[in-house]
């Protein structure tokens, strides 16, 4: 096994590697920017490196500087995270140029799939369904207003990096020359790469994705569902698992589906393959995530598989712990995430506990959540035999989570438990912005109506 893997990332994800590898009886190294050196990821891991640049965003894009520090640190693998450099074909072709081993799938199989642009051309060849769209990467504005034409209106104009930055949806011509500009400029600092393609958009879909696991002889295994429908400028806010509107028949088709993108990719490590569901129960392939997803916990805890260990097994080259028989889905999991809304020094904070409920978060009383990074700052997650006990008990979770300091989305999540579509698992992709001045009310009136 790995004996000392370095971490190119941040936050709770950070925190959670460090996590799985002290429990596998692996060092850490984290590399960090100055606004970072005194997180909790420094402060737990084996070692820290500081590799501060000009603009702070910029230095967990520093793929130079990231790799000397594996290579100083003597690190045999680094573990991306998600975001950042996670999905960037280029920085697992230095790690493996380097004899570094990158956790996550290989630097062509990155470059085949982890690209949506190149994974739509290769799901049309394997025969997958897919969104009507560009066939390849977009140029200019000018090309762009020509696909939407030839496509039709609305569509999306989106990163090939994925994770919900650099999005933009259209609806009329007028609009593409600020949307695609915007969208390019969003992707290349959260990713360093501004890449584009285009995409029909489907209204008010349903968005489920598949977890899958593969090793590197070919077995491949589907880990059930998670609805991540209730979503805010393209950030996920709620992640369930089973979804209310898929059916048994549903989840097998979209798993093997999955699998055989995987397979033909010759995919290996965890991934996400991503649907939209329409409301007659039709699903279309989007895209896929070659790296661990930010809803992992979910995952977890509805089948008791550590996706970081394997994800960390698998790019040792271990045959996966577990086969398809094997995966056996009898509870319900949601996970919450919780947003700062301003920056500022985090004076106390309580984690709610209890019987099915997980915190995953960096925070601790007198951090400072920067103004530079993603504002995400916890993900509560928690599990019941049933989705409403499930529910019930994200409710009491959120009602016992104390931040001070700063100002989080925490009231307005415990309030959208409250609603009745969501109670009801009647939602879809258009909950936010048909609902967020509801429950906007809701808080500004301090109600909170306690029926199921």
């Amino acid at each position: 096994m790995f004996k000392r893997v370095l971490i190119a990332n941040r936050g709770e994800i950070a925190v959670r590697i460090i996590r799985a590898c002290r429990e596998m009886d692996i060092e850490t190294v984290v590399v960090h920017s100055d606004a970072d050196a005194n997180s909790l990821a420094v402060m737990i891991a084996t070692d820290s490196v500081c590799i501060d640049s000009d603009k702070e965003p910029d230095s967990y894009l520093n793929q130079d500087a990231i790799i000397e520090t594996a290579l100083l640190m003597k690190c045999d693998a680094i573990h991306p995270g998600y975001g950042f450099l996670s999905e960037n074909a280029g920085f697992a072709r230095k790690c493996e140029e380097n004899n570094i081993v990158f956790i996550g799938p290989s630097a062509d199989i990155i470059s085949k799939i982890g690209n949506k642009r190149a994974a739509r051309e290769l799901m049309i060849q394997s025969g997958v369904p897919v969104v009507p769209g560009s066939k390849g990467l977009i140029e200019s504005v000018s090309e762009a207003e020509q696909i939407a034409d030839t496509i039709g209106y609305p569509v999306l104009i989106k990163a090939a990096n994925g994770g919900g930055k650099g999005v933009r949806k259209v609806f009329f011509r007028e609009e593409i020359k600020s949307a695609y500009e915007t969208a390019k400029a969003e992707a290349k600092a959260a990713f360093g790469n501004d890449d584009m393609y285009m995409e029909k958009l489907i209204i008010d879909p349903h968005h489920i994705e598949i977890q899958i696991a593969a090793d590197k002889i070919g077995n491949v295994v589907y880990l059930g569902e998670r609805d991540c429908s209730i979503q805010r400028n393209n950030q996920k806010l709620i992640g369930e698992a089973p979804s209310k509107i898929v059916t048994q028949d549903m989840r097998r088709q979209m798993g093997e589906i999955a699998a055989k993108v995987a397979k033909t990719a010759n995919y290996y490590s965890v991934g996400t393959v991503k649907f939209v569901v329409d409301d007659e129960g039709n699903f279309y392939f989007v895209e896929m995530n070659t790296r661990i997803p930010v809803e992992h916990p979910v995952t977890e805890m509805i089948t008791g598989i550590d996706l970081i260990k394997e994800q960390i097994r698998i790019a040792y080259g271990l045959k996966l712990g577990f086969s398809q028989e094997d995966i056996c889905i009898d509870n319900h999991a949601i996970e919450c995430r919780i947003y700062a809304m301003t920056p500022g020094i985090v004076n106390f904070i309580h984690i709610p506990g209890g019987f099915g409920v997980r915190v995953d978060s960096h925070l601790f009383s007198g951090y400072e959540v920067s103004p530079y990074y993603d504002s995400m700052v916890a993900k509560i997650i928690v599990t019941g035999k049933t989705r409403i006990e499930a529910i019930r008990r994200l409710r009491r979770a959120l009602e016992e989570l104390i931040i001070d300091g700063i100002s989080t989305n925490r009231e307005f999540m415990h309030l959208l438990t409250y609603h009745p579509d969501f109670i009801r698992g009647n939602y879809n992709i258009a909950f936010w912005e048909k609902n967020n001045e509801t429950i906007d009310k809701w808080m500004q009136g301090g109600r909170k109506n306690n029926g199921d």
